[in-house]
């Protein structure tokens, strides 16, 4: 487990809530990171949907004010096709989801198939059917190991609440008995994988979020320092509800600005 006292190396950061909220810049977001890239501290970009492709939020990014590059964001589509290649390489697997989770299986060497897949994968859309959530229960009835990319219930929108991955999964779940393996945040696995990408070391890594229940405990499982901002969902006084901590709590990344070297000092 890392120590506040141990120097800070590289960064993992939530996305929605910390660098953006609702497609506007969080203020102060665009230095935090510049003075990343000027101490050239390596850093990751992480988000929970998997809607759309690195590229894609590459672009969606550059909208608001940010220019990070498509290298730097790790989703949990890309996080679950790396799960699925570490073990069963080369597999099949039927997909509910969008662009973001297509791709990433298909880099990996997937096929797409509705015939006897290994796998159901379960991603977030803003289409699902009936017809292809039948197709995903009658398919993990018979066998199919069943996969999503993040347990989160709900997702937000002008409008409201949305369901989300979490809320789907549990209506494949009532029909079938069968509980899916999330890979997506709070799972550390996901954290795992975002170390290895830029090749970091838990110790010397710092987990920033805005949610205690998804970003805040994966972070602190998977051996790394946290800070809360309270530009998104968990405030100050909701901290106190849960049986753990973050490291630090900040109003937002525009209060580690001059201090990413030492965060906690």
């Amino acid at each position: 487990m890392s120590t506040p006292d141990e120097p800070i190396l590289s960064y993992l950061t939530d996305m929605d809530g910390v660098l953006v909220h609702e497609d506007h810049l969080v203020p102060g977001a665009d230095k935090f990171l510049a003075e990343l890239r000027g101490n050239e501290i390596p850093f990751l970009v992480l988000t929970n949907n998997s809607i759309r492709t690195p590229r894609d939020l590459q672009a969606r990014l550059r909208h608001t004010g940010l220019d990070i590059p498509e290298e730097a964001i790790w989703t949990s589509a890309l996080a679950t096709a790396t799960f699925l290649n570490d073990q069963r390489p080369n597999g099949t697997a039927y997909v509910v989801g969008e662009s973001g989770l297509t791709t990433a299986l298909h880099e990996i060497g997937y096929v797409l198939t509705d015939s006897n897949p290994d796998y159901v994968v379960l991603g977030e859309t803003r289409t699902y059917s009936f017809e292809a959530i039948t197709t995903a229960i009658r398919l993990v009835d018979r066998g199919a190991r069943f996969i999503a990319t993040n347990p989160d219930a709900t997702g937000p929108s002008r409008e409201g609440l949305l369901p989300a991955t979490g809320s789907v999964a549990a209506l494949i779940t009532r029909a079938t008995g069968r509980e899916p393996y999330y890979v997506g945040k709070p799972n550390p696995l996901m954290m795992r994988s975002a170390l290895r990408r830029i090749g970091a070391h838990s110790q010397s890594t710092v987990m920033i979020g805005d949610r205690m229940d998804t970003d805040i405990v994966s972070g602190l499982e998977a051996g790394m320092r946290t800070v809360l901002v309270t530009t998104g969902i968990s405030t100050r006084e909701s901290v106190e509800q849960f049986p753990y901590r973050p490291t630090l709590v900040v109003d937002s990344v525009a209060d580690l600005v001059g201090r990413t070297d030492k965060p906690f000092a």
